[in-house]
């Protein structure tokens, strides 16, 4: 079954992760699969894939931090920090393409746009209560996904 998606994979994974990360993804990906007993029959076996994925990349994002807390303590290169900064872009980008469109929508127009409630409302088409509300759940989405 993954042999029948592993070229869609590998694309989705370069779309989200970047060329350089989605080859090794890609492979991680297959050898958790060979892994784990995987159930017979998996409906939807393109989301099963990326989620697969998707964890494994927040695993190795998680890692990272860890090593990054240790290594705070002693001197932490120019070049290690870049990196780090990175890796967390990537997570972010992942977490946001990840969002519902509506919820998506308002997000980046809020947080990245710096636009308010009411410009936002006005140019989606819709009241500046909705809005609000929507950011709300975006920003809780954004918290449980940094908490899996």
């Amino acid at each position: 079954m993954f042999a029948a998606h592993e070229s869609w994979l590998l694309g989705s994974l370069r779309r989200s992760y970047g060329a350089e990360v989605a080859e090794d993804l890609l492979q991680d990906t297959y050898l958790r699969l060979l892994r784990q007993r995987v159930p017979p029959e998996i409906r939807k076996p393109k989301a099963f894939f990326l989620q697969v994925a998707r964890n494994l990349f927040l695993d190795g994002y998680r890692k990272n931090l860890r090593r990054a807390e240790v290594d705070s303590f002693s001197l932490v290169s120019q070049a290690g920090a870049e990196r780090s900064s990175q890796v967390e872009v990537l997570v972010l980008k992942q977490i946001v393409l990840g969002m519902p469109q509506k919820l998506r929508d308002v997000f980046v127009l809020s947080r990245f746009g710096g636009m308010t409630n009411e410009a936002i409302a006005e140019r989606l088409g819709i009241r500046p209560k909705t809005v609000e509300g929507r950011m709300t759940q975006a920003l809780a989405y954004c918290a449980a996904q940094l908490r899996d």
